[in-house]
């Protein structure tokens, strides 16, 4: 039997618990939201890295499914939940495929039944609009991580790729870390600068994620993790998820990208824009300036490295596929989580560390917070503090 055999043979007993798909956001770009067009029941590998076909042959068992939008919107709240409809529409088209999860018994449930458990994650705090009844509606819709920024600061919470704010939390952010606590949505700390990650970690009772990010001292970009934070994860009892964005992963193609992104705006297109005529942009740019390519090596070298910092207990696998112009050789979409887990047996790993990587860390980290969240609301109530009341 081969690497990749045996890799598809354990992930059909311990298949992947993804932290972070940006399918609904693509599906709004490029046909706002009409499922017909992109029926992902069937072949959409022209347009999409995401479908149902390509899903089960990459092994996914559960993804959380980033309701993002950007930041820049006038009116993110409205937005958001969008978002969430999408993904709702997409859960009771495809019953067959698809199970909506709240729970980690609704992500074991799934798995007994062959299905796909679906989760929500919110990627930026601006899509509560600095209101706390607002980050509890979205846990009611089914929310069940939020990373804290996107890629500008908010007044509460500063980014890892923006000027420095607040200093890390301001006294709000740290309100909205204890709520989410009491809810039982995952604190993420993918996107923030590393004083926003230690301030988190200070605050919060329950344990954290990190749904899409890589290791800092393997590949120097900010929306990486350092040692530092990474090592804390034992004690927090959170998860750092590995992505496989090779702008993160490959020091190469940090300079490459951005001299691409730089490319983006002089042609009025925002760097992270995947419709068709920003993808012919980067085409036309990549074809006169190589891109640097990352491989399912590069990943694993990742995950080497943040095992050894945070230990095995605290790893996983966030890919951000449908979030990235590009995707490293091997892992090109979500059919090729195969390849990144063949990488890894041939490195050594056994197959209960790979299990806990692909699917119990991740059952774990939310079951954890469900039984903080428990603990929480039998002692106090819901905050209604304001920005204004705790920052000035």
């Amino acid at each position: 039997m081969t690497s990749l055999d045996e890799a598809r043979e354990l992930l059909r007993q311990f298949p992947v618990a993804d932290g972070h798909n940006d399918l609904p956001w693509a599906l709004r770009e490029q046909v706002r939201y009409d499922l017909d067009a992109r029926d992902i029941a069937t072949d959409q590998s022209a347009h999409l890295h995401t479908d149902l076909p390509r899903l089960r042959a990459g092994g996914v068992g559960a993804q959380f499914w980033s309701v993002y939008v950007r930041s820049d919107l006038p009116e993110p709240v409205p937005a958001t939940l969008e978002q969430i409809d999408c993904v709702r529409q997409l859960i009771a088209r495809y019953p067959a495929d698809l199970r909506a999860a709240l729970t980690a018994a609704d992500m074991e449930a799934a798995r007994g039944e062959g299905r796909i458990a679906s989760l929500m994650g919110a990627e930026g705090g601006h899509s509560i609009a600095s209101s706390l009844a607002t980050l509890r509606a979205l846990y009611a819709l089914g929310v069940r991580y939020m990373t804290l920024t996107h890629n500008d600061n908010i007044p509460w919470a500063d980014s890892a790729t923006d000027e420095p704010g607040v200093g890390g939390l301001s006294a709000f952010g740290r309100e909205v870390v204890r709520e989410m606590n009491r809810e039982g949505m995952l604190v993420d700390l993918s996107h923030v600068a590393p004083t926003t990650m230690r301030d988190a970690l200070d605050t919060t009772v329950a344990p954290v994620i990190f749904s899409h990010s890589s290791s800092r001292a393997v590949c120097d970009h900010p929306r990486n993790i350092p040692d530092d934070v990474l090592e804390r994860l034992p004690a927090n009892g959170g998860v750092a998820m590995v992505t496989f964005v090779p702008k993160f992963v490959l020091q190469a193609a940090v300079d490459w990208t951005a001299a691409a992104d730089e490319n983006m705006r002089e042609h009025g297109f925002h760097p992270l824009d995947t419709t068709s005529e920003a993808m012919k942009v980067h085409r036309a740019f990549e074809d006169s300036h190589p891109r640097p390519v990352a491989t399912a090596a590069t990943v694993a070298d990742h995950l080497d490295h943040m095992r050894e910092a945070a230990g095995i207990d605290h790893i996983g696998i966030g890919g951000d596929y449908d979030g990235t112009a590009f995707t490293p050789d091997g892992l090109h979409d979500v059919s090729g989580y195969p390849n990144l887990i063949a990488e890894l047996l041939s490195r050594g790993w056994s197959k209960p560390d790979l299990a806990k990587l692909t699917w119990q860390n991740a059952v774990r980290v939310l079951g954890a917070a469900e039984d903080v969240a428990r603990a929480e609301r039998s002692r106090r109530g819901p905050s209604n503090a304001t920005l204004a009341q705790l920052d000035g």
